[in-house]
């Protein structure tokens, strides 16, 4: 004896019969996706193919009122198809004979745009490291090397390259191509040149990967060597949208010694890993603060997290950048330390992590 309203349902859907096929409509699935509440409300599908008489419909509504603890009857009514010759006697497809769904769309192949030369993604865990003044002293210590270099602020929602470089203004458009602004040797682009200082970036995804998209294109950057891109922290749109439009040739993971921050970048680094984008290796900044008077070193956020990073990831520790006052200052006035005070340990460090980069950038994708 049926128990349960569910099962007081099939029982009265399978007395009633379809006139064309002679079956019950509940064992042919005609009558599918049943679903009841504890109040008593009932919803299912009915599906009606050609042939079928349309007061079916009306008997489904009526056997399924009748069972008792029954309150309420939603019926959605479905026209299908029958596959092959339709016949008398045969039944409605089962399950595993509907059809199957659309596929889902592939993800958009990258483009490879070979004026840019090798695109590098400076990337990190969380904010607040020096990622983006780790991203303006490479690029500006990989000019002062001699190669032509881009720097792409893709930061959409801090956008402070402008300011980091020391330039302002919009960038000028000839020819529908934005002409990138130039510091230091190296072209920019940014979209801190393009809204109003305070104006603040409230945008989904889509529209990140829009500007992402204009900035490689629609930029007149000329012949690069290097095209440096400043990633906004984490694992985000941004992130996703520039290995979907371009290929990456590497990327560079800046953390500082706290665990913290080491656990958010071993995130970053294996996002870029699962997308196939070479994980060149890790930048530890904020090492440690040199007392400007005796030069002796302190390890104000820990010490020996980039290492361990780096060790856990199989990858290079590119180098370890000390806590250095001017570093910061240079970033308020748009001088990057590698040509503010290139004799400064920092400076140091920074062009010698540049020339690893370089080294490795070119073997990358060889």
């Amino acid at each position: 004896m049926a128990t349960t309203l569910q099962e007081r349902l099939a029982e009265s859907l399978s007395r009633l019969r379809n006139a064309r096929t002679g079956a019950d409509v509940f064992s042919t699935q005609q009558v599918r996706d049943i679903a009841t509440t504890t109040t008593g409300r009932v919803r299912l599908t009915l599906l009606l193919a050609e042939g079928d008489d349309p007061e079916l419909a009306k008997e489904v509504r009526d056997a399924v009122t009748r069972v008792e603890g029954v309150t309420d009857v939603e019926l959605d009514v479905k026209a299908v198809t029958l596959p092959g010759r339709q016949g008398a006697g045969r039944a409605l497809p089962v399950v595993d004979q509907a059809p199957a769904a659309p596929p889902r769309p592939a993800a958009p192949t990258p483009k490879h745009f070979p004026n840019l030369g090798r695109v590098l993604a400076i990337s990190s865990g969380k904010g607040g490291v020096g990622k983006s003044t780790v991203a303006v002293n490479l690029a500006v210590a990989l000019a002062r090397a001699g190669a032509r270099v881009g720097l792409m602020d893709a930061d959409i929602y801090g956008p402070n390259i402008p300011r980091m470089m020391g330039v302002s203004g919009a960038p000028p458009v000839v020819r529908e191509k934005i002409v990138p602004l130039e510091a230091h040797g190296v072209k920019l682009i940014s979209l801190g040149m393009l809204i109003e200082p305070d104006q603040p970036a409230i945008w989904r995804g889509p529209i990140v990967m829009k500007i992402i998209n204009q900035f490689l294109q629609d930029v007149a950057w000329g012949q690069l060597d290097y095209l440096l891109v400043d990633m906004p922290p984490g694992t985000g749109d941004a992130q996703l949208s520039l290995v979907q439009a371009t290929q990456v040739d590497g990327a560079v993971i800046v953390t500082t010694p706290q665990e913290v921050s080491v656990g958010d970048a071993l995130r970053g680094a294996k996002m870029f890993q699962r997308v196939g984008v070479p994980v060149l290796g890790i930048v530890e900044n904020m090492s440690w603060f040199e007392c400007p008077h005796c030069g002796k070193p302190s390890a104000l956020f820990g010490s020996g997290g980039g290492e361990r990073l780096a060790k856990a990831l199989d990858l290079p520790l590119l180098g370890q950048v000390p806590l250095y006052p001017r570093v910061m200052e240079g970033g308020d006035a748009g001088a990057p330390i590698v040509t503010a005070d290139a004799a400064s340990s920092a400076a140091r460090a920074l062009s010698a992590i540049a020339e690893r980069v370089a080294s490795l950038a070119g073997s990358a994708r060889a």
